[in-house]
C-alpha cells in the first residue's frame, strides 16, 4: 500500500518547533510505537486529527499542521488479512488497555506490531481512528520511516522553520 496526499496533525504547541521530529513519541510512547521509537501519527483529514489531539477532557491548545505525503510501504491496518502474519486482529489494535500495559512494563501487542512491520520494511500502519466519537471511515497513518517522504505545509512561514 501507497499514500500520496495531504496528511494533518494536532500538535501540543510545545512540539510546533519540530513538527517532523516524532520525538514527542520516541519521548512517551504510543499505541503503535514503544518508548524510545520516534513516530510520526497524523491522520487523512484534519477533524480527525483534533479528536486525536484531544481524546481526554476539555479541548486543549494545538497546532494543526498538514504535510505533503508520498510515502509507502504501508501496512493496511484496516484489513485482516494483512494483520493476519503478524498475529493480530483488527480488534487487537482497538484495545484501550495498551497504556496501561506499557505502564506496566507488560508487552503490548500493537507496539511488537510495529516492531515486525519496521523489520519487514513498512514505513508505517494505516489504522482506524480509535478516538471518542471518531466517525467509522476516520483513519490514521502512523508513520515510523518519513524522511524524505513527508514535507511540512507552512508556504508562508508561519512556523518560522526557515533558515535564513
Amino acid at each position: 500500500m501507497h499514500f500520496t496526499g495531504l496528511l494533518y496533525r494536532a500538535h501540543n504547541p510545545i512540539w510546533s518547533r519540530a513538527p517532523l521530529s516524532g520525538e514527542g513519541a520516541a519521548r512517551f510512547g504510543g499505541r503503535f510505537n514503544r518508548i524510545g521509537r520516534p513516530a510520526l501519527y497524523t491522520s487523512l483529514a484534519p477533524e480527525t486529527a483534533l479528536r486525536e489531539a484531544n481524546q481526554v477532557g476539555t479541548l486543549q491548545p494545538v497546532t494543526l499542521v498538514a504535510y505533503r505525503a508520498d510515502i509507502g510501504p504501508l501496512l493496511d491496518g484496516c484489513d485482516p488479512a494483512a494483520l493476519e502474519p503478524f498475529g493480530v486482529t483488527p480488534a487487537d489494535l482497538a484495545d484501550p488497555g495498551w497504556r496501561d500495559r506499557m505502564l506496566s512494563g507488560q508487552p503490548v501487542p500493537t507496539q511488537e506490531l510495529a516492531e515486525a512491520a519496521i523489520a519487514q520494511g513498512f514505513a508505517g500502519i494505516v489504522v482506524p481512528s480509535y478516538a471518542r466519537g471518531a466517525p467509522a471511515d476516520a483513519l490514521n497513518l502512523v508513520l515510523w520511516a518519513w524522511s524524505g517522504k513527508l514535507d511540512l505545509v507552512d508556504d508562508d512561514d508561519r512556523l518560522g522553520l526557515r533558515k535564513s
